[in-house]
């Protein structure tokens, strides 16, 4: 299951997607997920769906595995929809012993799961295209304007960076650790919820030594190379953006237009 998480990988392909600027990808990230919170109908979950199914389609990177990444929060979806169709009050659909069906309780509740489906996919497409070079240099040439407030933006973005290319290592490395705890009897399989619970915590503090230890090899390792972040550092491959990259603007610009607009302008029974 630990291997099914995307969130932090990079699938390499020959795409448009691959080769568009990262910061094109980083904003374009940014206003799908604001559209999915802007839109209320359906119809605007049916413009987002098909937004997404484009990507995908373009990025070149196979749909099921970008899939496989949504078993990691089947549980996490499976609550999120189970204490909006019960807990949110109004107009009453089904009643079992103590709960109660509401009609905008099953609405909110498929709005979003929708939404979390559209989010966790969203982010995975711009994860698994972009490496982890490129997404540190479209970060700080984003946040570029908060240098003027003394924001170490060079230093934010490098650790963010390293924080998600860390996801998939550490996976591993939890992976690694289970399996080697099995093989010495530990049962992580049997018993309820909470048993399933503590029989991880064992794997903490192993967990934590290795990702400490690796974090101090990477610090040795850029220490080593006389590695000094901000000011007065060139880059062997500057951004700069190219006609497919406006292109990717004015399309994105035309997609949240088009979400308003199906939001305010029509209405799909639901």
């Amino acid at each position: 299951m630990l291997r099914d998480i995307t969130l932090g990988q990079y699938y390499q392909a020959d795409s448009v997607i691959h080769k568009l600027d990262p910061r094109v990808k980083l904003i374009a990230t940014i206003i799908f997920i604001i559209s999915l919170f802007l839109v209320q109908n359906m119809a605007g979950y049916m413009i987002a769906a098909v937004f997404l199914a484009c990507a995908i389609k373009l990025s070149k990177v196979p749909f099921r595995f970008m899939v496989k990444g949504m078993r990691a929060i089947v549980f996490l979806l499976l609550l999120t929809v189970v204490f909006n169709l019960f807990l949110t009050p109004g107009e009453a659909l089904v009643s079992v012993w103590k709960l109660t069906i509401t009609k905008e309780g099953l609405r909110t509740a498929v709005f979003m799961a929708i939404r979390l489906t559209f989010l966790i996919i969203g982010s995975s497409v711009m994860t698994l295209t972009t490496t982890p070079n490129n997404l540190t240099d479209g970060m700080e040439k984003l946040m570029g304007p908060l240098k003027i407030l003394k924001v170490p933006v060079h230093e934010v973005a490098m650790m963010m960076s390293i924080a998600l290319r860390f996801i998939p290592v550490l996976l591993e490395e939890t992976d690694k650790i289970m399996k080697a705890q099995i093989a010495r009897g530990a049962d992580f399989e049997s018993g309820n919820l909470i048993k399933k619970a503590k029989s991880l915590v064992p794997l903490l503090v192993p967990l934590f030594i290795s990702a400490f230890r690796r974090a101090n090899d990477l610090a040795m390792a850029m220490e080593a190379r006389c590695y000094r972040g901000g000011e007065n550092r060139t880059k062997m491959k500057p951004l700069q953006y190219k006609r497919r990259d406006c292109i990717a603007y004015l399309t994105l610009a035309c997609y949240l237009a088009v979400c308003i607009g199906a939001n305010i302008f029509i209405h799909l029974p639901f």
